[in-house]
């Protein structure tokens, strides 16, 4: 999913721009390359005491970003990446990353037994969890206070023809809640059912109220300032402005349609040519403290992946929409990872979404 978790326009530090301008790693350094508004400065903080090191960080917001940087020589410039779950087997497949060598992080324990084996990285040998999340359906109950649980809110114009709405700008997500509403299943991977799903993009984005492809914090900007009244925005996201501004939210509703909707995962990895990989181990194992996740999704909203860190949790987090219900869970699916032509005949069709 391409998460833009810009929550704010964030100024590049100083060291984030030399840093770009190709200034060598230097010992006593850990180069950090996350998403934008996703690290509470506070752990950055302790982390720097505590080893006595200095972080920099870089950000990133997509994950298409993520690969080109690593493609341009970035594999040497950073020790730690946070790209989301079905990017990883593409970091693997071409090299990009290295092993985790366990013996230096004792705290992987603390992960919930699902983060310990997930199916886009088996033993979790690559990676570790950082946070998870919900890609769902955002809209203004007083437009649509019968509105049923359903996509068809945005994808059927006899539900809504009349009030702007807005898509996801990250092709599978879009693509797989497409595919969910036409009943094919949000993890669709087959020809006929992804060219179906093609289809009813081009048809959604030809509508008159159709208001564009917007990345999920911006769409909860539009909502909240009544731009559109409907779209698609992460969990996390959506209760941190809630949070924030209850006024503009008192009317938006976050939920997870019936048909299926995208489960994210997004965790650390270490460049395979990282500068300091013996500090991105402490890095990542100190992010996998109980009270260090606890403190991460405190700040950021998002479920943690840390079954230890459970105890430390704010109450908001233990609840639904960010630590969704059984039954909720039921409903809740990875985004596929494509390779080879799968990718390919996915990009033409997502290609040609964008250009009709």
């Amino acid at each position: 999913m391409i998460h833009n978790k810009t929550r704010a326009a964030l100024a590049v530090s100083l060291s984030s721009m030399l840093l770009a301008g190709g200034a060598q790693a230097e010992e006593g350094k850990l180069y950090l390359f996350n998403w934008t508004q996703y690290m509470d400065p506070a752990i950055i903080e302790a982390f720097e005491e505590q080893f006595d090191v200095e972080v920099v960080q870089n950000y990133f917001n997509s994950n298409p970003e993520l690969i080109s940087k690593l493609n341009a020589g970035g594999t040497s410039q950073y020790d730690v990446i946070v790209p989301s779950n079905y990017y990883i087997p593409r970091l693997i497949e071409t090299g990009l990353v290295q092993k985790l060598d366990r013996s230096k992080l004792p705290n992987f324990d603390n992960l919930m037994p699902q983060f310990k084996d997930p199916i886009f990285d088996p033993g979790a040998e690559y990676s570790a969890a950082y946070q998870w999340g919900i890609t769902g359906m955002v809209y203004n109950t007083e437009t649509f206070p019968d509105a049923a649980n359903s996509w068809s809110l945005l994808f059927d114009p006899e539900v809504n023809n009349d009030y702007p709405f807005s898509l996801i700008g990250d092709g599978q997500v879009a693509v797989g809640s497409a595919c969910a509403y036409l009943g094919a299943g949000y993890q669709c991977a087959d020809l006929d059912s992804l060219k179906n799903a093609a289809r009813t993009l081009i048809e959604t984005k030809n509508r008159d109220n159709f208001s564009g492809f917007a990345d999920g914090t911006p769409t909860l900007q539009q909502l909240a300032r009544g731009v559109v009244h409907a779209g698609m925005s992460f969990n996390g996201d959506y209760l941190f402005y809630k949070e924030e501004d209850p006024e503009s939210f008192a009317n938006l509703a976050f939920t997870i349609p019936d048909e299926g909707a995208e489960m994210w995962v997004d965790a650390m990895m270490i460049p395979a040519d990282a500068p300091n990989p013996d500090l991105a181990h402490e890095f990542i194992n100190f992010m996998l403290d109980a009270q260090i996740g606890a403190q991460l999704s405190n700040y950021n909203y998002y479920a943690s992946p840390n079954e230890a860190a459970r105890p430390y949790l704010d109450e908001v987090l233990t609840e639904s929409p960010t630590q969704p219900t059984d039954e909720e869970m039921q409903r809740l699916y990875f985004t596929p990872s494509l390779k080879g032509e799968e990718l390919q005949t996915f990009q033409q069709l997502w290609s040609e979404v964008k250009a009709r």
